[in-house]
């Protein structure tokens, strides 16, 4: 049963975040760059994304902890790598999942100063905090632990599935630098989280030899939308489809970005994206486990004539004291916020545009090196990554980058990207952790990108 309990917790608790894209961003011609900054330079009349094929990304990643840890063949048993993991693992530690897939991507140029882009996509992002003191209490107990003060506010987890429709512009304010903005409505298809969780469970030594448990001042909320109607789960898949087509519940967000160039060669760029909330009121049901408890244990009485049903009366006084309640109350929760910034220095042989509106300096330089910087919102604690690059230009329309990225996960991670147009067709296809795939048992994670485009000169 404990192994069966753990394999549950570890599957069932895998939830956002929004990856770090540092291959994508800036790179290239790729119209997906406008997703990470609205800001962006383009250099083409109009784009056509291939529906449901123009922008595909996932991602998941593990920290402090790699799948080999637990089911290695090395002869360990289960139950000592559980303990070892258990060990090592800390409150902050977690598990990411994020997929995101463009249906539907677009954009035209009104001027030689002005691009417009809009579209519509699907995200899921889910993040779960290791409840590290939970665990270790029912896989455990609490006889190893007198007077540990178990933190039940490590319950911490967030589940999002959101459509997003969104229409941005980028402007060239003059020849140095280019503003850009994003509108975007988000449609929530489903979502489960917890919200400021609170309180403690402790065990003491009594008189006698008589332990005492304490619960103290428990605030529990465990919140849902999009899963739950008249306490019954949707059972048909067509009404969460049909959430995500802004029948489910909205927010607003908005993204911000720019490009400056410092010099002809030395270019600065920065975005916030997703800077927005949602609105859960549709399909609302959240459960709350608010009080405190103390339990000395039973005292026995054995009375035939009078039998007494001890545990009903335990339980009628603890639903007493530590009352669980369902609502359907409304609640509101923030997107998970980016922040990219990068410093890029271009060189190489110089080559023109063939565009007059083409008013990016990238294209004039055969090579560029760099660095950017990643950061999200989180939870607990922003996340943040650091990223160098080298971008080359082998002809017009074919392109590389190569990235080495420090982050929460791993202090050495490669990434490579391709991008090339042939015709009018535009495809790119990126890894950010490429050494991960050589075995992903042993990775702490793993991400790509992919897309197809019809862009026009």
């Amino acid at each position: 049963m404990k192994k069966f309990f753990f394999l549950m917790l570890l599957f069932v608790s895998i939830d956002t975040l929004t990856q770090n894209k540092q291959v994508l961003y800036g790179f290239a011609e790729n119209p997906q760059t406008l997703l990470l900054n609205p800001g962006a330079e383009t250099n083409y009349k109009f784009h056509i994304g291939i529906p449901f094929l123009s922008g595909i990304s996932g991602d998941v990643a593990l920290k402090n902890f790699k799948l080999n840890d637990l089911f290695s063949e090395d002869g360990i048993d289960f139950n000592t790598k559980i303990f070892r993991l258990l060990n090592k693992l800390a409150p902050e530690d977690h598990l990411k999942l994020n997929v995101q897939i463009d249906v539907l991507n677009a954009g035209f140029r009104v001027n030689d100063k002005t691009y417009i882009s809009f579209g519509f996509y699907q995200e899921l992002d889910a993040i779960a905090y290791w409840p590290k003191d939970v665990i270790t209490l029912l896989n455990e107990g609490n006889a190893p632990y007198l007077n540990k003060s178990f933190d039940l506010s490590q319950l911490l987890y967030k589940v999002d599935f959101v459509g997003v429709l969104h229409v941005g512009m980028s402007r060239k304010i003059n020849q140095k630098l280019t503003l850009g903005g994003r509108f975007k409505v988000y449609s929530s298809t489903l979502n489960i989280e917890t919200q400021n969780n609170s309180g403690t469970f402790t065990t003491q030594l009594g008189t006698n030899n008589i332990y005492t448990n304490y619960l103290n001042t428990i605030d529990l909320n465990f919140l849902s939308a999009g899963l739950v109607v008249n306490n019954a789960y949707l059972e048909n898949p067509m009404e969460l489809i049909t959430n995500s087509f802004l029948g489910g519940s909205l927010g607003v967000g908005l993204d911000i970005g720019l490009t400056y160039h410092l010099s002809p060669r030395l270019e600065f760029t920065g975005s916030i994206i997703d800077f927005g909330y949602i609105n859960y009121s549709k399909k609302v049901q959240n459960t709350t486990v608010k009080g405190s408890y103390t339990f000395e244990g039973v005292n026995f009485l054995f009375d035939p004539a009078n039998p007494t049903n001890y545990w009903a009366e335990l339980n009628a006084d603890f639903e007493e004291k530590v009352p669980r309640g369902n609502n359907t109350n409304a609640y509101a929760s923030w997107r998970p916020t980016k922040v990219n910034a990068a410093l890029k220095y271009s060189f190489g042989s110089e080559r023109r545009s063939k565009f007059c509106y083409d008013n990016t300096f990238k294209e004039f330089y055969t090579d560029a090196i760099g660095l950017q910087i990643h950061t999200i919102m989180r939870p607990l604690r922003p996340q943040y990554a650091l990223t160098g690059f080298y971008e080359k230009t082998f002809t017009e329309k074919l392109h590389a980058k190569v990235t080495y990225t420090v982050d929460d996960y791993s202090f050495h991670n490669v990434g490579v990207g391709i991008s090339t147009q042939i015709g009018n067709v535009s495809l790119f296809g990126m890894v950010d952790t490429l050494f991960a795939f050589n075995n992903l048992a042993n990775a702490s994670s793993a991400s790509f990108q992919m897309g197809l485009n019809l862009i026009f000169d």
